[in-house]
């Protein structure tokens, strides 16, 4: 088939709602809360994790960046002074992601522990 043929059977084709990403997004975030769409960021993220603790260094590495960066995102939104939770438990998030953080950037992190905190985190955010 050639390149303009296909485009012609493309064109007499009826499109797939299921095709178009962001219809499927829309209704993907209305089944979910914004908590829970968070613990899937937290799931997604430790079972990275736990893949890699059984993979090679750069395994590991990357994991860790990603981890790295949710961790950093978590501890960029408590310590806003704009955030609305009270500021006691934007404290213990703040700490809970500065030791995830020191983790993440030691030679040999501890990936059983990244990923118990993910795994908590995003039980707690399911609730």
């Amino acid at each position: 088939m050639t390149s303009s043929s296909s485009a012609t059977l493309q064109e007499t084709l009826p499109a797939r709602p299921e095709a178009d990403p962001a219809r499927g997004a829309a209704a993907y975030r209305r089944t979910r809360s914004p908590k829970q769409m968070e613990a899937e960021v937290f799931a997604r993220a430790t079972q990275a994790i736990r893949t890699a603790q059984g993979g090679t260094a750069l395994d590991r590495a990357r994991a860790c960046a990603d981890n790295r960066r949710l961790w950093n995102a978590v501890y960029g939104a408590v310590s806003d002074p704009a955030n609305a939770m009270p500021p006691p438990l934007r404290a213990q998030i703040a700490g809970i992601a500065a030791a995830v953080l020191r983790e993440c950037d030691a030679t040999e992190p501890d990936l059983g522990f990244i990923a118990e905190v993910n795994d908590q985190t995003a039980a707690g955010l399911w609730r």
